[in-house]
């Protein structure tokens, strides 16, 4: 016998899916708009972005990006779908008790108090998108498609509620989110931000064990998802307001 037997012979353990591919892309092309909503707002006048063209078409990524999320959240893989995670509030209180005493259960999404952070955060990011559509500088040259549907008084509260809500509700909810998921990941040994960039973790003896298939024809799913959102999100605006930007 060797050294390495019973190591390095042994076979390594085995991987389940969790996350599909448009629900990957989905949360790092969110995490990449988020990021860039911030620079093309923050630094709009370094990158010669006078009239925040660019944020503006960031705002539209955004709103058409959660629009699919709706949809993949339906017609998704079983993770993807709120039906298979949206629980019940006292559920979520349960598993912060379990949690709390260290017995929690081992879930392969999302856990019932990840689930409503997950919501609580796009809440919150549609919420600041929408407010966007409205908002506009004292100018009115960098304004949103809707902001003539709405008085000057109502747009400037909008406006202040737009950069409010970033501030003092995003971003508190960003950093909470990054930081339960780096105890997880680095405290209870659970590769939640692995499993969102490799779409499987470990198999173990999940309680949603049977949310682990995978979404027939998810690409042409995902497509026409996407291809619906597009249309859904830009024929309203335009037909409310006769422009995009």
């Amino acid at each position: 016998m060797t050294a390495s037997s019973g190591t390095l012979d042994q076979p390594p353990q085995q991987q389940v899916p969790v996350w599909d591919l448009p629900t990957r892309l989905f949360h790092w092309s969110l995490v990449a708009l988020i990021l860039c909503a911030y620079v093309t707002s923050e630094y709009a006048e370094a990158i010669g972005d006078h009239f925040l063209l660019i944020h503006r078409l960031n705002g539209l990524a955004i709103l058409v990006l959660l629009t699919f999320r709706v949809l993949w959240g339906v017609l998704g893989a079983p993770t993807a779908r709120f039906s298979s995670f949206v629980r019940w509030p006292w559920k979520a209180l349960t598993y912060a008790s379990h949690l709390l005493r260290g017995r929690a259960p081992h879930y392969l999404g999302h856990n019932p108090l990840g689930a409503w952070m997950v919501i609580a955060l796009l809440l919150a990011v549609a919420a600041q998108a929408f407010l966007g559509l409205f908002s506009s500088d004292d100018t009115g040259l960098a304004a949103g498609p809707l902001h003539g549907l709405a008085s000057s008084d109502t747009v400037q509260l909008l406006t202040r509620w737009h950069h409010r809500l970033f501030k003092w509700v995003l971003l508190p909810l960003m950093a909470i989110h990054i930081l339960v998921n780096l105890f997880y990941t680095l405290i209870k040994r659970d590769p939640l931000i692995q499993a969102m960039v490799s779409g499987t973790k470990p198999a173990l003896p999940y309680v949603d064990a049977p949310a682990n298939l995978q979404a027939a024809n998810a690409g042409r799913r995902a497509l026409g998802c996407l291809v619906a959102a597009i249309v859904l999100v830009l024929g309203t605006i335009w037909v409310l307001s006769g422009k995009l930007v």
